[in-house]
């Protein structure tokens, strides 16, 4: 059951941490702006990666119970 939360959370990381913004690429915040997919760029940046850094400690977490029943 842990793998597979597992798996689908490192997935789940994969595509957050793709949906940050670079703040060099003009061309990706003027399309969030005008879509206003995410809000307003600076709010869904925080809002990224707020869950992105919770995301990491999650997975750290069931990283480190697989191991132990693992061992």
């Amino acid at each position: 059951m842990l793998k597979i939360i597992e798996t689908v959370l490192s997935i789940f990381l994969i595509v957050i941490i793709f949906f940050q913004i670079p703040q060099e690429n003009v061309g990706l915040e003027s399309f969030t702006t005008k879509s206003n997919l995410l809000g307003s760029p600076s709010s869904a940046q925080r809002f990224l990666k707020i869950l992105t850094g919770v995301g990491i400690l999650i997975y750290f977490g069931i990283a480190f119970e697989v191991n132990l029943f693992n061992s």
